[in-house]
This record gives C-alpha cells, sequence and structure tokens, in this order.
C-alpha cells in the first residue's frame, strides 16, 4: 500500500528501544569506522527521512543486507529492511553497467552457457578482469563464478522430465539463476535424491529470477516483473498440491519474506508452502514420509557455515540436522560470521576491501578447522569461500547425495526404478 502522508511509516522502526545490539552484530561496523551502523542508518534515519528525503545518506550503501542486524534485535525491528527501502527509493540516477550487468543473472547466464568455453576462459584470465574493472567498476581480484554447457532446464527437459509423472508425490523445484546456468549438478542431484525417496520434479512454468540481486542492485522495478511472474507460477504450483522447494538460501527468503517486506508484494497466501530443500527432506524423514540408506564407505569431515539469510530464517538446524543423519560424517559447527560477499556486493571495486576484511575471520576459522569440506546453503558464500581458503565448499544437499546409497533408498521407499 502507498502511503500518501509522508511522516506515517509503513516499517516499525517506531519499536526500536535504541539499545544499539544490532550495531554490535553488524560485520561493516566491524572493519568501516565511516559505516554509521544499522541504528542510525535504519530507524534513527527513517525519522528523518520521513520528514524530508534531503536526509538519505550516501553511507547506507555500505549495508550488505545480511539481515543480522534484525536478527540481533530484541524488539524485532526490520532494521535491514528499513535501510534496503531507503536504498531503493532514495537512489540516485539510473543503474550503471556494472550493476545491470550483475544483475541481469538470467540474460547473461542464458548466452554465457551457449558460450562456456569462451567465457570461462576470459573469467580466468587476470588481462581480461582488469579490462572489466576498468571498463565497469567490476573488482579484478574476485573470480567471477564459472558456467556450465548446459543449462539445468535443458538437461531437465532432455533427460528427465517424462519421468517425473511416475511418482505419486511430487514438489516443485525453483532452481534460481545459480543452479540452472553455474551448477547444474545441483539441480540434477536435487531431482536424484527426491526421485528416490519417491518425489517427482518438477519445473515452475516461466520461472524468473528470485529478484535479490535486481533490488540490491538499484532496479526495483525489473525485480517487482520477475515477482509477480515468479508468484503467479508458485501459486498454480500451489493449486495443484505441490510444495515448492529451492536449494538457495538466498532465493528462499527472498520469495518468502522480501517479496512481502521490500517490494510490497502480498504472498501470504502461499509463502508456507516455500521451503529450503534440506527443511523439506529432514521434515519428511521426521514424520516417518521418506528414508534414507547410506553407503557405508562414505567418510567426510565437514565443517558448516551458516549463511545470513538462512539464519534469519532460522533454518540452518535443518541443514544440520540432515547432515548428523549420515553414519562417517564428522561434523563441525562454525562460529556464526558473515563471509562479505553478499550476492553480488562483494564484486564491486568500492566495496572488495570491505568485504574481504569481514570475511576474514571466517577464512581463518576455515583454514585452522581441518575440515575436508565447507557445507553451506548461499553460493555466493561458496564463492568466497573457495576463493579466500584452500577448501572446497559443497552444499549440504550434494554431501547427502553422495552419502546415499541411491538404489537402497528406493528400495526402502518402495520406488522402482524409473
Amino acid at each position: 500500500m502507498k502511503l500518501e502522508h509522508k511522516n506515517i511509516s509503513e516499517n516499525n522502526f517506531e519499536q526500536c528501544t535504541k539499545c544499539t545490539i544490532c550495531t554490535l552484530y553488524c560485520p561493516m561496523v566491524e572493519v568501516n569506522p565511516l559505516y554509521p551502523g544499522p541504528k542510525q542508518s535504519g530507524p534513527d534515519g527513517e525519522r528523518y527521512r520521513l520528514k524530508e528525503p534531503m536526509y538519505y545518506d550516501e553511507g547506507l550503501n555500505y549495508c550488505l543486507n545480511c539481515k543480522r542486524c534484525e536478527i540481533s534485535c530484541p524488539s524485532g525491528v526490520r532494521i535491514g529492511d528499513i535501510i534496503a527501502l531507503a536504498k531503493v527509493r532514495n537512489r540516485k540516477g539510473l543503474p550503471t553497467v556494472r550493476d545491470m550487468l550483475l544483475s541481469s543473472t538470467v540474460s547473461v547466464g542464458s548466452v554465457a552457457t551457449r558460450m562456456s568455453g569462451l567465457v570461462n576462459r576470459s573469467l580466468e584470465s587476470e588481462r581480461f578482469r582488469r579490462g572489466l574493472e576498468s571498463m565497469v567498476g567490476i573488482d579484478h581480484r574476485h573470480t567471477l563464478p564459472r558456467y556450465a554447457e548446459e543449462s539445468f532446464e535443458e538437461w531437465f527437459r532432455r533427460e528427465a522430465a517424462e519421468k517425473q509423472s511416475c511418482y505419486s508425490r511430487r514438489v516443485s523445484y525453483f532452481h534460481g539463476c545459480y543452479a540452472n546456468y553455474n551448477d547444474p549438478a545441483l539441480g540434477r542431484e536435487l531431482v536424484e535424491v527426491l526421485n528416490a525417496v519417491g518425489y517427482g520434479v518438477r519445473l515452475l512454468e516461466g520461472e524468473r529470477c528470485c529478484g535479490m540481486v535486481k533490488i540490491a542492485n538499484g532496479r526495483k522495478e525489473r525485480a517487482m516483473r520477475d515477482a509477480k511472474r515468479n508468484l503467479v507460477a508458485i501459486r498454480r504450483a500451489v493449486a495443484e498440491g505441490d510444495k515448492v522447494v529451492a536449494t538457495s538460501s538466498s532465493c528462499t527468503f527472498a520469495l518468502r519474506d522480501e517479496y512481502q517486506y521490500l517490494l510490497g508484494l502480498d504472498n501470504e497466501d502461499v509463502k508456507d508452502s516455500i521451503t529450503l530443500i534440506t527443511r523439506f527432506l529432514f521434515r519428511q524423514w521426521e514424520r516417518g514420509n521418506i528414508k534414507f540408506a547410506f553407503r557405508e564407505d562414505f567418510r567426510m569431515r565437514v565443517a558448516y557455515h551458516s549463511a545470513c539469510h538462512i539464519e534469519r530464517l532460522g533454518w540452518a538446524i535443518y541443514s544440520t540436522s540432515l547432515l548428523r543423519l549420515v553414519p562417517g560424517l564428522e561434523l563441525e559447527m562454525l562460529p556464526s560470521r558473515c563471509c562479505g560477499m553478499a550476492g553480488t556486493y562483494g564484486f564491486k571495486r568500492e566495496n572488495y576491501d570491505y568485504s574481504q576484511a569481514i570475511g576474514r575471520p571466517l577464512f581463518d576459522l576455515i583454514e585452522a578447522s581441518g575440515a575436508e569440506v565447507v557445507a553451506t546453503d548461499c553460493e555466493s558464500c561458496k564463492w568466497n569461500i573457495e576463493r579466500s581458503t584452500s577448501k572446497r565448499v559443497m552444499h549440504p544437499l550434494s554431501i547427502l547425495a553422495a552419502a546415499l546409497d541411491m538404489e537402497r533408498t528406493r528400495e526402502l521407499n518402495g520406488v522402482m526404478d524409473k
């Protein structure tokens, strides 16, 4: 709802008691003395901005939108949303070429997968990255994610779609841009695991980018367009009895929370039907609806990193509980720290040093952990941890897929070979 009186807030900043706990938990305050912190940028600043937009502070752009301020707030103030909305509403000028490039995930991904060899070689070249930095401002020190030779959607339609009708139970999969263009293996593992426990999978018809990167890069109208299309697809799936599962914690958070609080879209009718794949699987196992059989020879030492948005959802417990079911898996919980990447934030030249300074304590903990693999539910955390440490990073679902004895799992769930 658009409010006519500019001195009325659609946010709940009035509940702020000025305790400053959010500032203590803010990863940016730790490394950047120029950032006033979430209390001043959020609730305090909102009081001024409602009176006169001239009070907009460019320092708001330092905010990562990690939501750790909201997690720590004892009064339930949506501090991160207040800051994000202020940035969206008061941003001056049009998005830059860089911001458009970083947020055009579907357009760029669809082209890059068709030219993956050339694109990946270029992204690995320091000379190319330096040129990219000078032209558009993407820091050359950051390695950009590689693109697959074939998208997940292409593989699914060729190899898996026809088989899914054989299953009596079904979910719809919001795969997102990352699984589609950068890591189709993750999508294939989702299909394999769900099929093994007796669930068919279908893709959401007309799925678009979740919109998180567009919101962060000042393209609210484009994000709104994609969000509305996604909600149409989600409502259709839910009306047909499906749960909607996702592999990305940030996509899940966007679909459930950012649509409502940052884009003003009413998704209450389907919100509870949107869930993270690890939460879905663990809940089905806990209720006795599915069974797992594990390989006897599986051994792995895993350190789990709780990404910021999964912490905001409160769902890290599902991923770690699922991993703890695996015999032969030694699990270490890493202390809760932001990796500093925050989607596209860490790619930008002006943010790179802050991003890496925020992530450094986490990277040091990872190196000292002795783990073979780091597990996390967030793709941007994966990118930054892999480029900043010596460790391989895997999604919890990928670890589960590697640990399962698929044939025995199918037998336990009464699934015939398809």
